[in-house]
């Protein structure tokens, strides 16, 4: 059995959402041969040289998973995009190109955080151009912890101001921009997160069946993953402990 899941938001102001991860790294995740975090594991993450207790505790769970023999890996999201590999090394966790192809349930699976696929949201994909430039993201991490801080508090707020303006629609996915990356990589099934908007879609690409799985974001009382079995993949919420 694979596990996927993303979009936690670990935050130490929400620290049942944190407990419940920790509970599942603990028990689901060991049971799995894999866990993969399809992005946005951390609220905000603003460089791996400022660790916190708070995320120095969630490193240790997740080096500890690993060390029990579930492989795990990470993609960015457009929270947590400049985690490093020092982070990597520490948690266990193989860093994953957005977007990489792997197969699961015997099938060739593209997977992707989902917010490049929000094409219609023009404001953002320019930041997100932006923020996945090598350069940017040096001249960020070069500033001292407490700059980089403010910024982060600063980006989360516009982030919130401005999508509380925007259209439902404009923030989930062009429906043609999914079409296009599943052409492009020849695959049927496509998972992804960013979204928070859990579902399973039937599509028909070029008269072939394809599947989109949306995994669903976490909340104080409830988790979402993706289970993958030798030939079934199931969209699945648990309630997480209290």
């Amino acid at each position: 059995m694979q596990l996927l899941i993303a979009d936690l938001h670990l935050q130490p102001d929400q620290p049942e959402i944190a407990k419940g991860f920790i509970d599942y790294l603990r028990g689901p995740a060991r049971e799995a041969s894999s866990l993969t975090i399809l992005g946005d594991l951390f609220e905000a993450w603003i460089g791996d040289d400022y660790r916190g207790d708070f995320e120095q505790k969630i490193i240790a769970e997740l080096r500890a998973c690993h060390e029990a023999g579930t492989r795990l890996a990470f993609m960015h999201g457009n929270r947590d995009f400049l985690i490093g590999e020092s982070f990597a090394a520490d948690s266990g966790c193989a860093l994953l190109d957005d977007p990489t192809v792997v197969e699961l349930a015997g099938q060739r699976v593209l997977l992707m955080h989902g917010d490049s696929l929000c094409t219609r949201d023009e404001a953002y994909m320019a930041f997100r151009q932006q923020s996945r430039n090598p350069a940017w993201q040096a001249q960020i991490l070069a500033m001292p912890v407490e700059e980089r801080l403010a910024l982060a508090k600063q980006l989360r707020q516009q982030s919130g101001e401005a999508n509380s303006n925007k259209a439902e629609d404009i923030m989930d996915v062009t429906p043609s921009a999914v079409v296009e990356a599943m052409r492009t990589h020849g695959v049927a099934v496509m998972i992804h997160g960013h979204t928070h908007r859990p579902a399973v879609h039937k599509l028909d690409i070029d008269g072939q069946a394809a599947t989109r799985y949306v995994l669903g974001d976490w909340r104080p009382d409830q988790g979402w993953q993706l289970r993958a079995e030798a030939s079934s993949l199931t969209l699945e919420s648990f309630p997480l402990s209290p």
